[in-house]
């Protein structure tokens, strides 16, 4: 059995793992990064990149439809060419990859080693059964995987994640996507927009990221009228067939409705990657869910010498923020003990759906009742948004009753990605809504649709 010494052992190299590793090392201290997995971060491969192109591929069939009302005529037919759509998706997400290998490859090998780490004891950790790792502090970084309910596992081989669409060879006849959140309606909408018959099955009414109870009504209904979208499907039965997996629910009437698909997509949210490390070997205190409790300004589990970052720790599993909580991690786990709090920015959560789902600071449900005032505006009848014929969205943005600070903000529209970083740097920088609208609004864009919305809020404020 090879032994390790080190001050810094990273487990993961992903995004959070990678940022730890560069903080270890610009420390000044020993650090080797551990990777079971192939290289090249969630985002790359199975996540933000790869479901980007397949988005950008639905647009472009998408704004085809809009040619009639603008008096454009098209003669002939618009055709999708299933297996070209897919060759690009693959080509350009395996070019992502290729950047973040690379960047793993310009580590020494001495830092790196390859296989499934898990914790002896509070200073040590067997890496599959080749290495023992020695060390002082540690950064858990080991990501998150498909969560799959156990309904679903009736659909046997024609159930997949959506890390496996990426690497279809061509577009699929059916597919039944089981979650509306983040990842579903993405996937949903893009595969429907590009020919795909597409129904998509939730519970409970939750659609996409939103707390907002008009918010979610206005998205239930806004995706209800382009593909099927039951937002609380009653699913009585899944059964594989040879051909396909037949969907079975029944209707608040009593009637039931049975579906065939070529394929059943789990989208129904990420567990971390924590099962397997050996946690019970260590001293660290672990939530029900078995993740480490630890702080979110410092990364720190309890008082201990062991970090987490990323989607392991179950918080906030977007890039950015994996990216900071690595930074954190890393340099606190350098100045041990002398832990500080690091930078956490204001929380931005972006849908890339049609139109744009996104959340800003905190959600309608994170504020206390009557503390608050909300802003509206509706992008029906925004001036540059009708123009664009992109006229669909609301916009509810949250402000403290008495100091008039701007607290978040959840809102649809369009491109409202660009909506939701102005609202986050007003609100890390306490803007109040007075003083958002001593900035400049210019004319016509969509961004006046915001200027309504402070407006309604600084009538509001004013009132209570």
């Amino acid at each position: 059995m090879k032994e390790m010494i080190v001050d810094v052992a990273v487990i993961g190299a992903g995004t959070a793992g990678l940022a730890a590793y560069r903080a270890a090392i610009a420390g000044g201290k020993s650090a080797v990064i551990i990777e079971g997995g192939p290289y090249g971060t969630t985002c790359a491969r199975v996540g933000c990149m790869p479901s980007k192109l397949l988005i950008a591929a639905a647009e472009a069939a998408h704004v085809t439809e809009k040619w009639d009302a603008f008096g454009i005529r098209l003669d002939g037919r618009v055709r999708i060419d299933g297996q070209a759509v897919m060759a690009r998706v693959r080509s350009e997400r395996d070019r992502f990859v290729g950047f973040v290998v690379r960047g793993v490859e310009s580590i020494p090998a001495e830092h790196k080693l390859r296989g499934y780490a898990s914790f002896l004891d509070d200073h040590s950790l067997q890496v599959d059964g080749h290495t023992v790792v020695t060390f002082g502090r540690a950064v858990i970084a080991t990501g998150s995987s498909p969560a799959i309910p156990p309904m679903l596992k009736a659909a046997g081989k024609r159930l997949i994640v959506n890390d496996d669409v990426f690497d279809w060879t061509d577009l699929p006849e059916s597919v039944a996507v089981f979650g509306p959140g983040v990842i579903g309606l993405e996937l949903g909408q893009a595969l429907h927009r590009l020919g795909v018959r597409v129904e998509v099955f939730g519970r409970g009414h939750f659609v996409g990221p939103f707390s907002d109870p008009a918010l979610k009504t206005y998205a239930t209904a806004a995706f209800s009228a382009e593909f099927p979208l039951h937002a609380d499907a009653r699913v009585v039965s899944i059964e594989e067939g040879p051909d396909g997996v037949t969907v079975v629910r029944e209707q608040e009437d009593g009637d039931r409705v049975s579906s065939h698909f070529q394929w059943v997509i789990a989208a129904t949210g990420r567990t971390p990657n924590v099962k397997h490390l050996g946690l019970e070997n260590t001293t660290v205190k672990r939530a029900e869910n078995g993740v480490p409790e630890f702080d979110r300004t410092t990364m720190q589990c309890g008082r201990s010498h062991i970090f987490i970052a990323g989607d392991a720790n179950n918080d906030l599993p977007l890039l950015h923020e994996a990216a900071d909580e690595g930074r954190i991690a890393g340099e606190n786990a350098v100045h041990f003990p002398d832990v500080r709090p690091g930078l956490r920015r204001e929380p931005i959560a972006v849908v890339f759906s049609d139109p744009q789902l996104a959340t800003v600071g905190k959600r309608f449900a994170d504020l206390a009742p009557d503390s608050f005032v909300t802003g509206e505006v509706s992008f029906e009848d925004q001036g540059r948004s009708r123009v664009m014929l992109r006229n669909k969205g609301l916009l509810h943005v949250y402000a403290e009753k008495g100091s008039g600070r701007l607290l978040g903000c959840e809102m649809m529209g369009p491109d409202v990605e660009h909506l939701a970083h102005l609202l986050a740097w007003a609100m890390q920088s306490g803007m109040t809504v007075q003083r958002a609208l001593e900035m400049p609004f210019y004319h016509p864009v969509v961004e006046e649709g915001l200027r309504t919305a402070l407006r309604d809020a600084a009538a509001k404020l004013a009132a209570a």
